[in-house]
């Protein structure tokens, strides 16, 4: 353990770097379901993204920037969300894959027909069998406080990876479609 005074924001900046480094070498390395996600969110009808607390903050992010790409995105549980139907994808986030909101959910979507991509570290978890499209995260789970996976709080770097994982989906979908920056500006909020 660390003392206290060779704590620094730029010490745990660097820390966290290094982690995020790291796990974006292991997914890039065994890319798995990667480009099947993005092409299932390519060809979908609409999006729908789930999950809880951090990991759901996260694909909030996601979700935005696909609006701004013109895809038709509703986060669940929102008043204006829609029922998911065939056509759709849902995206879900969990790092147990065992949440149980985000599990009903994830078998209402296969009910209705629709995709299910999973981002979570756990590959054999009830919603890692259902997935479509299943990106297992090398990060440490939200209970595991060993340090051995990740010396952050909780599931700090899942979280993170989650958030970059959907920014990689943006980016790739963003360079696919061959819109300018200048064509994306007008989709954001306006009414500032």
């Amino acid at each position: 353990m660390t003392s206290r005074d060779d704590v620094s924001v730029e010490s745990s900046l660097s820390r966290i770097a290094a982690e995020v480094a790291s796990v974006v070498d292991r997914l890039t390395a065994a890319p798995g379901d990667l480009d099947r996600a993005l092409d299932l969110i390519a060809d979908a009808d609409r999006v729908f993204v789930l999950g809880a607390g951090r990991s759901g903050l996260a694909l909030r992010m996601t979700a935005m920037r696909l609006m701004h790409l013109g895809h038709d995105v509703h986060v669940v549980g929102e008043t204006t969300t829609p029922a998911i139907r065939a056509g759709d994808v849902l995206l879900a986030a969990s790092g147990s894959g065992t949440t149980g909101a985000i599990a009903r959910a994830a078998e209402i979507a296969a009910t209705a027909g629709a995709r299910l991509i999973v981002l979570t570290t756990a590959a054999d978890s009830s919603l890692g069998r259902a997935a479509d499209a299943l990106v297992v995260v090398p990060a440490a789970a939200k209970l595991d406080r060993s340090g051995a996976a990740s010396a952050q709080y909780a599931g700090s770097l899942f979280e993170q990876t989650v958030a970059l994982v959907g920014d990689a989906i943006f980016d790739a979908l963003w360079h696919r479609s061959g819109l300018s920056a200048d064509e994306l500006w007008p989709r954001h909020a306006n009414l500032e």
